[in-house]
C-alpha cells in the first residue's frame, strides 16, 4: 500500500509585510501539520526499528505527524521552481539566519527577519518540518506526534545511559539532558535499582554517589502564597517525585561528567522522522494533490536541496547513508545535500531508545553515544580494525550532489578528517557527485552578526570568523551543479598527500609558541566501541559501552602557518587578512574541566597592536600595524582577499561591500583590537 500524507494548513499569513523581493515579488507564510500514514509492512519502512510494535489504524497503517514551516513566493510560478530544506537544529529553523545573515527567529515574519533577503531574491521556496520526534513544544519548534512502541501493548522496557555536564551548578536534570526534550521515563523511582557515578575526565575512574544522595525527582522553587490575606513574598522549594528527572543533593557541580545508567519504558518509535522528510519532500516534488485532495502548496518543483547543520547534518548523512534518498517508488528525493560541521558522523536516529537531541562525542563531552561509528566517507574503504567495507553514498540512481563543508573545529572536536580519509588516515579519492570543503580557521558556529567575541567557561576568547558569505556561493555553485551540470568549485581540505593534514605532534611544531598561551592537548580521538550485540539491529545493551581499541582511528587536523591559521581550505577574508590567530579548539577554564577542548568553541587569540608591545611580550606573530599601517590598509587586505574569493567562485560579488564594512574601523566590534 502506497504511503499518503495529507496537510493541514493552520496558519497563513503574508510574510515581511507582503515587501516584494524583485521580480520575485512577496511571500507568504504558512504553518501547519503533515499527517502520515505508512505501511508498516512495506520495503520502504522495513528497515525502521520498532515500527512492527507501532499502534495501527483500522487499516492497519501507522499513523503520525509532523509540524511543517514554509515561507513560498505568493506567486509559486515567479519562483525559481526549488525548495530548500532547512532540517533545522534541535527544532529550530537555521537557514534563513546562517544564508541570510538574519537574526535568529523560529517563527520569522517580519522584514528584519528576511535580512539580506539572498533566499527570497533567488525565488526559493523555503521548507522547515519536525523530524525530531522526541522534541517537546516550546520556543516556537517544530514538533512531531510520534507512536509508542509496545510489546503486544505492555511497555518495552530496556537500559538506558545518560550524561549530564552542568556549566554552572543545577539541582536536577531531565533524564533526556534537555529541557526541550522528552525524557525516557524511569520504570521505578528507586534509585537503588539504577547508577549515578561521576568523573574528572572522560578516562578517569567512575565514583559511584550513593543512592541515598540522589533521587528521580524535579525540584521547584518559586514565590508561596499564605494565610487568608494571601501574604506574598515567601520562598518555597519543592522536590517532587519524577520518572522524568534526576535530583542530587547538593547539586550537579561543574568540572564533573556525571553519567546515569536507569531502566527506563516506552520508547518512541523515532526512525520515523526519516520516514517523514523522505515522503514530504516527495510529495513537494512529484505529487500536485494530497491524499484530502488539497493541491500541493508549493506548486510546480523542479528541484529540492536539503541543508544540515552540526545535529542535522549528522541527519541528512545518516538519511542518505540508510538509502532513504529513494522515495517508496525508487525516485531520487533531494538531489542537492548540503550537511554543514558534521564532521564524520551520523544521527543515530534509528533505534530503540534513541536521545536524538544529544551532541555528538567530543574530547570531554557526551562520549560513546552511536554518532561515529564507520562509515565515515563518502567514498568506499575498508573499516582496517572490522575488515567491513562500506560508504556513505552507494545508490548511484538516487545518490544526490554532496557538498559537505565543515570548520576547523570538527578536524578538533567531530573526527572531521574521517569525512575524506580511510581509518588509518590516508587519503581518499572523493566519489565524482562530491565535494568537501574545509572553511578555514573558523569554529562550529560562526555568527552572522557582528557581535564582540566571549570568552565564557573558556581560557580565550571565541573564535569570531565570519563565514557566511560561503554558504551563499555554495548555494548558487549547488544548483548550477544539479541543474546545468557546471562543475562547482574543487574540493578544498587539507590532506596528506599536499601535507596540509597533520598528525597533532606535526601540529605542535607548527602553531607559534605564544607566551601565556594554553595549548590543547589534542583532537577529540575515536575508540573503537562495542555498544552490544545488537547495535546493528538499533538495541543497545552495553551501559556503559565496552571500548574495544583505544587507539582506534586515525584523526588528523589541518597543518597551520606561521601565525597558528588553516593552510588548507577556503580562507575567509579575515583568515586572509587576520588581526590574530583562529583556531578550531579553545580550552576548559579552572573549575569546568580545566585544559579540554571545550565543545564546539574555537578561538581567537589577537595579535599585538604594535611591534613594541610585540617585542616586549616576545610574541613571534607580527604585531596588527606591521601588517596593516592603517585602518585602511586593513580594509584594503580584507577587500583583496574578498575578490580573489568571488574570482574562485567562492563568494558572491554583492557580498563584497558587505565585508569591507565589516573591515572598517579594525573589524569593531567583531573584533577586539585597541590602538
Amino acid at each position: 500500500m502506497t504511503n499518503k500524507l495529507h496537510f493541514d494548513i493552520t496558519d497563513r499569513t503574508p510574510f515581511a509585510d507582503g515587501h516584494e523581493f524583485g521580480a520575485v515579488g512577496a511571500y507568504e507564510r504558512l504553518r501547519g501539520w503533515v499527517r502520515y500514514t505508512v505501511d508498516p509492512n512495506a520495503p520502504a519502512q522495513s528497515t525502521i526499528v520498532d515500527i512492527d510494535k507501532a499502534p495501527v489504524n483500522a487499516d492497519g497503517l501507522v499513523e503520525f505527524s509532523a509540524e511543517i514551516y514554509m515561507l513560498r513566493p505568493v506567486d509559486p510560478a515567479k519562483g525559481n521552481k526549488r525548495v530548500f530544506y532547512d532540517y533545522g537544529n534541535r527544532g529550530s529553523l537555521r537557514a534563513v539566519q546562517y544564508f541570510n545573515d538574519a537574526p535568529h527567529s523560529n517563527d520569522p515574519k517580519t522584514l528584519a527577519h528576511a535580512g539580506n533577503g539572498y533566499f527570497f531574491r533567488r525565488g526559493y521556496s523555503l521548507v522547515w518540518s519536525a523530524w525530531q520526534g522526541d522534541l517537546l513544544p516550546g520556543d516556537d519548534r517544530v514538533v512531531m506526534d510520534l507512536p509508542v512502541a509496545t510489546d503486544n501493548g505492555a511497555p518495552i522496557k530496556g537500559t538506558v545511559r545518560q550524561e549530564f555536564i552542568p556549566a554552572e551548578p543545577k539541582l536536577c536534570f531531565p533524564l533526556s539532558g534537555r529541557p526541550g526534550t522528552r525524557s525516557h521515563p524511569t520504570t521505578s523511582l528507586d534509585a537503588s535499582r539504577a547508577s549515578l557515578t561521576k568523573r574528572r575526565y572522560p578516562a578517569s575512574a567512575r565514583t559511584t554517589i550513593p543512592s541515598d544522595e540522589w533521587r528521580f525527582a524535579l525540584s521547584l522553587s518559586g514565590v508561596g502564597v499564605s494565610g487568608e490575606t494571601a501574604t506574598r513574598g515567601a520562598s518555597e522549594n519543592a522536590i517532587i517525585p519524577s520518572k522524568q528527572f534526576i535530583y542530587l543533593d547538593g547539586g550537579f557541580q561543574p568540572g564533573w561528567i556525571y553519567e546515569l545508567i536507569y531502566e527506563a519504558q516506552s520508547p518512541l518509535v523515532m526512525g520515523l522522522g526519516h520516514v517523514a522528510v523522505r515522503d514530504l519532500i516527495s510529495f513537494l516534488k512529484y505529487e500536485q494533490t494530497d491524499a484530502a485532495g488539497a493541491p500541493n502548496p508549493l506548486g510546480q518543483i523542479e528541484k529540492a536541496y536539503g541543508w544540515g547543520r552540526s545535529q542535522t547534518g549528522r541527519c541528512l548523512r545518516d538519511f542518505l547513508y540508510r538509502g532513504f534518498n529513494a522515495n517508496a517508488e525508487g525516485r531520487k528525493v533531494f538531489d542537492g545535500a548540503m550537511p554543514h560541521v558534521a564532521g564524520a558522523g551520523r544521527m543515530w536516529l534509528n533505534h530503540r531508545f534513541a536521545n536524538a537531541v544529544s551532541m555528538a562525542g567530543q574530547q570531554y563531552e557526551d562520549h560513546y553515544i552511536l554518532a561515529d561509528n564507520f562509515p565515515f566517507a563518502y567514498a568506499e574503504c575498508t573499516d582496517h580494525l572490522t575488515g567491513k567495507t562500506d560508504a556513505i553514498l552507494k545508490r548511484p540512481d538516487t545518490d544526490p550532489h554532496v557538498m559537505h563543508t565543515q570548520s576547523a573545529s570538527e578536524y578538533w572536536q567531530r573526527r572531521g578528517s574521517l569525512a575524506h580519509t580511510d581509518t588509518q588516515g590516508n587519503d581518499l579519492a572523493e566519489p565524482d557527485n562530491v565535494r568537501l570543503y574545509l572553511w578555514s580557521s573558523s569554529q562550529h558556529q560562526s555568527s552572522p552578526i557582528d557581535a564582540p567575541p566571549v570568552k565564557g567557561v573558556c581560557q580565550n576568547l571565541n573564535n569570531n570568523v565570519s563565514t557566511s558569505m560561503i554558504f551563499r556561493a555554495l548555494l548558487d555553485a549547488m544548483d548550477a551543479w544539479v541543474t546545468n551540470g557546471t562543475p562547482p568549485p574543487d574540493s578544498r581540505i587539507p590532506t596528506r598527500k599536499d601535507g596540509t593534514l597533520a598528525t597533532y605532534d606535526e601540529w605542535r611544531k607548527q602553531f607559534p609558541s605564544i607566551p601565556g598561551q594554553f595549548l590543547t592537548t589534542g583532537p577529540a580521538g575515536l575508540p573503537l566501541v562495542d555498544h552490544g550485540p545488537d547495535v546493528d539491529r538499533g538495541f543497545l545493551t552495553k551501559h556503559p559501552p565496552e571500548i574495544v581499541d583505544a587507539d582506534g582511528y586515525t584523526v588528523q587536523i589541518p597543518a597551520v602557518d606561521s601565525d597558528g591559521n588553516d593552510i588548507a581550505g577556503i580562507r575567509a577574508p579575515m583568515v586572509q587578512a587576520p588581526l590574530g590567530s583562529y583556531t578550531g579548539w579553545n580550552t576548559r577554564e579552572q573549575g569546568y574541566g580545566t585544559g579540554a577542548n571545550y565543545e564546539f568553541s574555537g578561538s581567537y587569540i589577537p595579535f599585538m597592536d604594535s611591534p613594541e608591545e610585540r617585542d616586549f611580550i616576545g610574541d613571534p606573530r607580527p604585531s596588527v600595524l606591521e601588517r596593516y599601517a592603517t585602518p585602511e590598509d586593513y580594509v584594503a587586505a580584507i577587500t583583496a582577499a574578498a575578490e580573489q574569493l568571488v574570482a574562485d567562485r567562492l563568494m558572491l560579488e554583492e557580498d563584497i561591500e558587505a565585508a569591507k564594512a565589516c573591515a572598517r574601523d579594525w573589524g569593531r566590534p567583531r573584533h577586539v583590537v585597541k590602538l
